[in-house]
């Protein structure tokens, strides 16, 4: 079952006796690495384009089908994705997003050797779904880690990282 926003998590890393107000700074650490994580998986498509599209002698139309993929799960996975974080709550959520997030990354290894353009596609789909996952769980597990004054604060504070992973991917995949 989902946590309300209006209630707080279940566990704190610092305990609330004697009036101290709980952390929550590894679970939000943890949450900050996570969105820079799928900031860089995001950024990671543009890098795949030219070479797939060498390897396939793809059209521009059929070598742009690869960010269709990956944002169409967006499109397609994101009121799916709700449900299911509704019914399993945050954290079960970011788990099922890690676990379909790791298939479509393992689903590569099949597409390469098959050397299957539309394996790479649905692996991409795939990646991509766990990622939506990941991003529906984790927004509003953010929002309840802490006092809710200072929930956007904290929102902004890890969207940041997404932006830094989508700055820092280009840099890495092109070395």
């Amino acid at each position: 079952m989902a946590v309300p926003i209006s209630q707080s998590p279940p566990t704190a890393s610092a305990s609330s006796v004697g009036g101290e107000t709980p952390r929550y700074t590894s679970a939000l650490a943890s949450l900050t690495v996570l969105f820079f994580m799928m900031g860089f998986i995001t950024c990671l498509n543009d890098i795949l384009i030219p070479y797939l599209k060498a390897i396939f002698n793809l059209s521009y139309t059929q070598a742009n089908l690869i960010n269709l993929c990956f944002f169409g799960a967006y499109f397609v996975m994101g009121i799916p994705a709700g449900k299911l974080v509704q019914r399993i709550g945050y954290k079960g959520g970011m788990l099922v997003g890690f676990l379909v997030a790791a298939l479509g990354a393992f689903l590569f290894y099949p597409a390469a050797e098959s050397r299957a353009y539309s394996l790479f596609l649905g692996a991409l789909f795939v990646l991509a779904t766990g990622v939506v996952l990941l991003q529906v769980a984790g927004n509003p597990y953010v929002a309840i880690l802490g006092p809710a004054k200072s929930a956007p604060a904290r929102l902004t504070l890890t969207q940041a990282f997404n932006s830094l992973g989508t700055t820092v991917a280009p840099l890495l995949g092109s070395a």
